[in-house]
C-alpha cells in the first residue's frame, strides 16, 4: 500500500519560489516514476512534470518549463517540485502521483491514468 503527503504549499507574491514535498511510504518507491499535477478551481487536472525512478529524465508540461524543477531522493522516499518564477496562473491544488507500474519511462507523457496512487493535495494561492 502506498500513501503519498505532499508539504510545503502556502500563499506566495507573483515572482517568488515555493517548495513542496511528497513523502511516499512502501517499498515501490525508488522503483516507479513520480509526477506532479495541479487542478485549479473548475478546471480539470494537469500535468506539471515527472520524472523516473532514477532521477536521469524528467518532462515538464510547457507552462512551467525553465520555471520549475523536479527532482527526487531515493534514500528518503521524497520527490520535490522546486517552484521559481511563480504567476497567479500557477495557484492550483498541487498532488504527486507514483507510476501504477514500475520502471515504465512512458509515464513522463504525464497521463493522469497512468498513476495509480495520489496524495491529498497542497494548496498553492499566487497573489498578484
Amino acid at each position: 500500500q502506498v500513501r503519498l503527503v505532499e508539504s510545503g504549499g502556502g500563499l506566495v507574491q507573483a515572482g517568488g519560489s515555493l517548495r513542496l514535498s511528497c513523502a511516499a511510504s512502501g517499498r515501490t518507491f525508488d522503483s516507479s516514476a513520480m509526477a506532479w499535477f495541479r487542478q485549479a478551481p473548475g478546471k480539470e487536472r494537469e500535468f506539471v512534470a515527472a520524472i523516473t525512478w532514477s532521477g536521469g529524465s524528467t518532462y515538464y508540461a510547457d507552462s512551467v518549463k525553465g520555471r520549475f524543477v523536479i527532482s527526487r531522493d531515493n534514500g528518503k522516499n521524497t520527490v520535490y517540485l522546486l517552484m521559481n518564477s511563480l504567476e497567479p496562473e500557477d495557484t492550483a491544488v498541487y498532488y504527486c502521483a507514483q507510476d501504477r507500474i514500475p520502471f515504465r519511462a512512458s509515464a513522463l507523457r504525464g497521463r493522469v491514468s497512468d498513476f495509480g496512487s495520489w496524495g491529498q493535495g497542497t494548496q498553492v494561492t499566487v497573489s498578484s
